[in-house]
């Protein structure tokens, strides 16, 4: 394997060729969110049965990827009460058409996928949010579980490989919700049943660059990289759904093996 100079440079050509061109935010406050994380942050840690492990694997700064298993529409709320990091979720453009939708998705960081004239789509809003350093929560599985019974984790689609792929040098840390479920099972609670505990695992953060070079992961090495930048598109767009797949099928065993069922 060649030094981290030419590691660095091999990967900068091939992320130039395929990273998402990512949507540009004119605008990105969030003052009720703001507001709310702030001040009901610690109160709503203190109130739940919530337990939070791995903290120490979340840095206090810079963009991350926090990649969770979904089980109920409160993920996102406990994703950031633990985290203790403004995190970004994306949200359908419905959701912010009515009142009470529109001030729920506002207040926990969500945003509205941009489709607009130009290839806009859920992944270049995403883009976006890590191109201006915040950090975003995703759920691989693009949805929540819709199993009545175990197994409740699905599988995984590659966008998070794709958007890990244009950062390469960006963290994503797994995280597996427990009891959420339980908590607020959707389409059946109407309520929080606000007794019932859970548990959010962060697991200890992987970035593109050190999986695509990997013997157990992607398994190139810098001169293949080259190789693969320089493809012509249909070889190159076949080499990378292969990485894509292969990325998202090890993360979600990921989620797996620290406990998500």
């Amino acid at each position: 394997m060649g030094s981290e100079k030419a590691r660095n440079n091999a990967l900068v050509k091939l992320t130039d060729k395929i990273r998402i061109k990512p949507h540009i935010f004119k605008n990105f406050n969030t003052p009720v969110y703001t507001f709310l994380r702030l001040i009901f942050g610690q109160l709503f840690r203190s109130i739940f049965p919530a337990n939070f492990t791995g903290l120490n694997n979340i840095p206090k700064k810079g963009p991350v990827i926090f990649a969770s298993n979904h089980l109920s529409h409160v993920d996102p709320i406990f994703m950031i009460a633990g985290s203790r990091r403004k995190l970004h979720f994306l949200a359908k453009h419905e959701h912010f058409e009515r009142f009470v939708t529109r001030f729920v998705v506002s207040s926990t960081g969500q945003i509205k996928t941009v489709r607009e004239e130009g290839g806009g789509d859920a992944l270049s809003t995403a883009s976006g949010i890590l191109d201006s350093g915040r950090c975003m929560g995703i759920f691989p599985e693009g949805t929540r579980s819709r199993n009545l019974q175990p197994p409740f984790l699905g599988k995984g689609k590659t966008g998070i490989a794709r958007l890990a792929a244009s950062y390469p040098n960006v963290l994503i840390i797994p995280v597996v919700c427990e009891g959420t479920r339980n908590f607020m099972q959707p389409k059946k609670h109407k309520f929080p049943r606000f007794w019932r505990p859970v548990t959010f695992h962060f697991g200890k953060a992987i970035t593109w660059k050190e999986w695509i070079y990997h013997e157990k992961g992607g398994n190139l090495n810098e001169e293949q990289i080259y190789e693969l930048a320089d493809q012509d598109s249909e070889k190159q767009k076949e080499k990378l759904s292969e990485l894509y797949r292969r990325f998202t099928d090890q993360f979600m065993i990921t989620l797996k093996n620290m406990g998500a069922a």
